[in-house]
């Protein structure tokens, strides 16, 4: 009997591992090995449309971390990633709190939140940067009408910074709405039955039930939201090509700019591996801060 049942997980796991064959090698294709080859790279003095490679140790790595602008882009994407993590986190989480109550229309409010992380960072550029643009925008016109005097969006090094801040907060919220609330429906309702027959509040209730029970799911989009932050580069590049200055220019940008503007791949390399290391030093340090069991 233990034959045959071992026999029959064994057949169990072999069309597991088959059905995961195809995304497994294209994941190896097209994300594994690109990978790798940027490493190796990085390592080397490989320029654009040369083929001529020379081997030249960690020279890539040294140019890069000496850099001034790399040291400004660094410095720029924690400024976006600070500025706009916790917003990306408090806002879809308090609106998937209200929209798990059963409000009139929730059907219909959740696809309506959700519906700009269908659109593209071209067209979440493009049309935050008609209603940002100093001279002819349409909320700074607004702000006129009021008779306000509108910021300078886009044209002043912080204001810029949190024009883009806005437009991607616009863009992703609905990303996270949805994850936080596949998390509040997996909270059994007894427990929040409970906690009101002992009296508990709308604030306690959240205090000590949801925030506690909704840690896995908190993990999982803070660890997320930080690494899509740190790549930020489509709207900037769109509504700020980088600027003003090198104001809002950020670390995917000039790993863009390194490799295919100015044709050194081997420093573009390097400096995204760089960025791969920050990245990791930062999801590390959510995990050991956030992690914890989850009890009911």
């Amino acid at each position: 009997m233990n034959d045959s049942l071992r026999a029959a997980r064994r057949r169990e796991e072999g069309w597991a591992y088959l059905m995961l064959a195809p995304y497994l090698l294209a994941f190896a294709l097209f994300l594994i090995y690109p990978s790798l080859q940027g490493l190796y790279l990085s390592f080397t003095d490989a320029q654009l449309g040369s083929r001529d490679i020379a081997w030249i140790g960690l020279e890539n790595y040294t140019w890069v971390l000496t850099d001034p602008l790399f040291a400004k882009v660094v410095l720029n994407t924690l400024i976006f990633v600070a500025e706009s993590t916790p917003l990306l986190i408090v806002i879809p989480l308090l609106l998937a709190v209200v929209l798990n109550r059963g409000i009139p229309f929730q059907g219909l409010l959740r696809g309506a939140f959700f519906v700009p992380f269908t659109l593209s960072v071209s067209v979440i550029g493009i049309t935050w940067w008609w209603l940002l643009e100093p001279g002819f925008g349409l909320l700074n016109a607004f702000l006129r009408g009021l008779g306000a005097s509108p910021p300078p969006w886009l044209t002043a090094p912080g204001w810029a910074m949190v024009g883009v801040v806005v437009a991607t907060v616009w863009w992703t919220a609905g990303y996270n709405l949805v994850l936080f609330l596949a998390g509040l429906q997996a909270i059994p309702a007894g427990v929040y039955e409970a906690a009101r027959i002992d009296g508990a509040n709308a604030w306690r209730e959240f205090r000590y039930i949801t925030l506690p029970l909704l840690r896995p799911t908190m993990l999982l989009v803070v660890v997320i939201q930080v690494i899509a932050s740190f790549q930020v580069f489509g709207q900037v590049f769109v509504m700020t090509s980088g600027g003003p200055g090198d104001g809002t220019r950020t670390v995917i940008q000039y790993v863009y700019e390194s490799a295919f503007v100015n044709r050194r791949m081997a420093e573009g390399s390097a400096a995204a591996w760089i960025l791969f290391v920050i990245i990791l030093v930062f999801s590390w340090i959510q995990f050991r801060v956030l992690r914890g069991h989850t009890e009911y």
